[in-house]
């Protein structure tokens, strides 16, 4: 989506200098890092991580929604009082989805026999039980509210009190920007997204709305965790947009006066994305952070969630009054690439795997990094062996001590945090976990 942002200041794929730019796979090659026939489109993400999986203003005080990690139902919860929690959506008794209950204190009430559970995932209530009879319940994820934004941690909660994110994301909390919350789900695997955003050269797609571009390759950088790519533009045909204008704070022709003066800086620093654009020294003009939660089991569909932040220019109110078009151009560009990225998945499933043949050398970085930080499918093993699950599933919670939830708690100063996760359930086998579920 972020790619709205890019296609702003965003070009059309001319001419190429790959200055600082060491190739790490020919064109064609699978990057390293991934294992032999490997499909980076079959690699899931790594869940041990805060994924978003809702804007804090879709879930009202007293209120209950339904949202998903991959094929993970999860209900979130937010109490008069108190914060948000978040359970498996689903009553242990029928499997009725709990986010179709409501909140009664600080527990949840399934609308179907009114068994209620608390934010450790117990079932406290059952109304026509015995309190000494009452059933296991059902299973808690650590929680985190930050910048406008609900994170479950989906993997080892244990791990979820020293697995951070940044204390603020893009610029939110600074005055001296305004932030736009976007996001819609699209229909591709995440890897689309990431290589969709980082590789500038795609602006030729955005021609209409942008006018032509050249871009600059300037460099990439590789380390633990992260890529970075580096490009600066310059218009060579057409009328600059207003949304862009907008994000400069500044009319700009195809004048060399106004090429290459920016640097557009792009990262993935797994599992999320960031990109900035600034002139020399001086604050960025735009800061961006995105990030996709899968939807499904076969993660091929992700929901992305974004904050743009864009400086305000020294005309107090001038942003606010213009807001309506920057917010109308980012999502031309958005639609466009997110109809790209769709027909990318379908090509995907049409020829029955991976065929890309990759030929800018950041973009095979990337694909590196996505699979040795994602989890990659099992081999598949001979005819005759027992079948292997395509991908490791999540680890079975543990629980977390009050301790190590305090320090969650505290780990992103940045925003309102929340991080509970209680006690939840250890399933010894799927015999166990289906008698749980029995009253």
């Amino acid at each position: 989506m972020d790619q709205s942002l890019q296609s702003e200041l965003s070009a059309q794929a001319a001419g190429m200098s790959h200055e600082a730019a060491d190739c790490p796979a020919s064109p064609g090659e699978q990057p390293s890092g991934m294992k032999p026939g490997t499909d980076l489109r079959r690699v899931h993400c790594d869940p041990n991580f805060w994924y978003p999986v809702a804007w804090s203003r879709e879930l009202k005080s007293g209120k209950t929604i339904g949202v998903r990690y991959a094929e993970h139902p999860i209900a979130l919860v937010r109490p008069e009082e108190g914060p948000v929690f978040a359970l498996e959506d689903r009553c242990a008794h029928r499997q009725v989805p709990l986010s179709k209950g409501r909140v009664c204190g600080q527990s949840v009430q399934c609308c179907y026999h009114g068994w209620a559970y608390g934010r450790s995932g117990r079932c406290i209530d059952v109304p026509y039980l015995g309190k000494g009879k009452l059933p296991n319940g059902v299973r808690t994820y650590p929680v985190l509210e930050q910048d406008g934004l609900i994170f479950v941690f989906p993997g080892d909660p244990e791990k979820a009190a020293t697995t951070h994110l940044p204390a603020v994301l893009a610029r939110v909390e600074d005055p001296g920007y305004k932030t736009r919350r976007f996001g819609k789900v699209v229909g591709c695997h995440y890897s689309f997204m990431h290589e969709n955003l980082m590789d500038m050269n795609h602006q030729f797609m955005h021609m209409k709305q942008m006018g032509q571009m050249r871009p600059r390759f300037l460099g990439q950088k590789r380390e633990a965790g992260m890529v970075e790519a580096r490009y600066s533009f310059a218009r060579t045909s057409g009328k600059q947009p207003l949304g862009e204008a907008l994000i400069f704070g500044e009319r700009r022709d195809a004048s060399a006066k106004f090429a290459d003066r920016d640097v557009m800086t792009i990262r993935t620093v797994y599992p999320y994305q960031t990109l900035h654009i600034q002139t020399g020294d001086a604050d960025p003009v735009m800061d961006l952070w995105i990030a996709y939660t899968p939807q499904d089991g076969e993660q091929l569909t992700n929901r992305t969630f974004g904050l743009l932040s864009v400086k305000r220019p020294g005309i107090p109110g001038l942003l606010d009054l213009a807001w309506p078009f920057l917010v109308a151009f980012t999502e031309r560009i958005f639609a466009e690439d997110r109809e790209i990225v769709e027909l990318e998945q379908q090509a995907w499933r049409d020829l029955g795997g991976d065929h890309n043949l990759e030929v800018f050398p950041v973009i095979n970085l990337l694909r590196s990094l996505l699979a040795e930080c994602g989890v990659q499918p099992e081999p598949e093993k001979p005819a005759g062996e027992p079948a292997v699950a395509a991908s490791a599933p999540l680890e079975t919670p543990k629980p977390v001590t009050a301790s190590a939830a305090a320090t969650a708690g505290g780990a992103s100063p940045g925003g309102d945090v929340v991080r509970k996760t209680g006690r939840t359930r250890r399933r010894k086998s799927k015999a166990d976990a289906t008698s749980d579920q029995k009253v």
